[in-house]
């Protein structure tokens, strides 16, 4: 035992879905043909088209994404981008599987933070608890968190499996991780959250992340809305992959990233961040994804804008052919 004194998680007071309601609903989800306000800029046909020449090649397009596209009602999406295998790997973190798993139990996702925070309430819920059961099997099978949350939900048939990004996965093979921060979702509040299996789980997904970006040559890396977990999980896998690489003879350095976010970075940002002394210099996804890990031949693109334009716009666009494509994306 410790010396020091812990929180009684067991004493916490839990409550159910129908007395916090939810900011988004599966019916609220955006559908594919739904009309959308295009996203332009001059060098997003460059990212359609490494993104569509990588896949024609067989090299992977990694997605690293925050929780707001799910949040937002975009899951369908990244789901289609999957089925038409544009996407090869799915990364995200413990909210954006939480809201996933949410979603797919079919009342809907997202809570009131600024009313349940007041009441000592947020996060604490029933139904979302279910979630650190399914990691404690999959701990105890071996699986990643992604896969034991979309193996789980496929099983039990969750009534909007259909806009869950981690039953896609698992349906369609194509891996799905989660990166968790301890401490950083509401799952971790509740008395049933098994650090231990937690852990076990979220190492094994980014062990499976690093052997993804073990094949990043030639291929993309697409980071959206993720401003701290995607950089720092994608740096230390890049790390470790180029290390393989290097005692091979062999170099992981042309490939192509993308960040997707709100921040406004100058045209010239390839240039690299400002000095330390700058409050950018900090915003990771300038000066690790766009500038650093491309420095030795890669090349990077950053679009600010909204992800309700953005990814939809890159939605049609990557899994348009030919003429169609052209038109649109001109």
């Amino acid at each position: 035992m410790g010396r020091y004194e812990e929180f009684p998680r067991d004493q916490i007071e839990m409550r159910t879905y129908r007395q916090r309601g939810h900011d988004l609903k599966p019916e609220e989800c955006w559908a594919l043909d739904r009309p959308i306000v295009p996203y332009d800029h001059d060098e997003f046909p460059c990212l359609v088209a490494k993104i569509q020449q990588a896949r024609s090649e067989g090299r992977p397009v990694i997605l690293m994404m925050g929780a707001h596209p799910i949040k937002l009602g975009l899951s369908r999406y990244i789901i289609d981008l999957m089925k038409q295998g544009m996407i090869s790997h799915v990364a995200t973190n413990g909210a954006g599987i939480i809201h996933d798993f949410e979603l797919s139990l079919g009342a809907g996702t997202s809570e009131n933070v600024p009313r349940w925070i007041q009441d000592g309430q947020f996060g604490l819920w029933r139904e979302t608890s279910k979630l650190n059961e399914v990691i404690s099997s999959g701990a105890f099978r071996s699986e990643g968190l992604g896969e034991a949350v979309g193996r789980s939900i496929v099983e039990s048939n969750h009534p909007r499996s259909d806009l869950s990004i981690a039953a896609a996965g698992w349906q369609l093979g194509v891996p799905v991780t989660c990166h968790v921060s301890v401490g950083s979702d509401i799952t971790h509040c509740h008395a049933n959250c098994d650090g231990a299996a937690l852990g076990a789980t979220s190492h094994r997904d980014f062990l499976i992340f690093a052997a993804a970006i073990r094949d990043l040559e030639g291929g993309v890396y697409l980071n959206v809305g993720t401003a701290v977990t995607g950089p720092e999980v994608y740096l230390k896998a890049l790390s470790m992959a180029r290390n393989l690489a290097r005692q091979r003879g062999e170099s992981i350095c042309r490939f192509t990233t993308a960040v997707f976010d709100l921040a406004s970075l100058p045209a010239d940002f390839r240039n690299g961040p400002p000095s330390k002394g700058h409050a950018m210099y900090y915003y990771r996804p300038w000066k690790t994804i766009l500038v650093r890990t491309v420095a030795d031949g890669g090349e990077s693109y950053y679009y600010c804008g909204n992800h309700c334009q953005t990814i939809p716009t890159l939605h049609r666009a990557v899994t348009m052919k030919g003429a169609e494509l052209n038109q649109e994306v001109a």
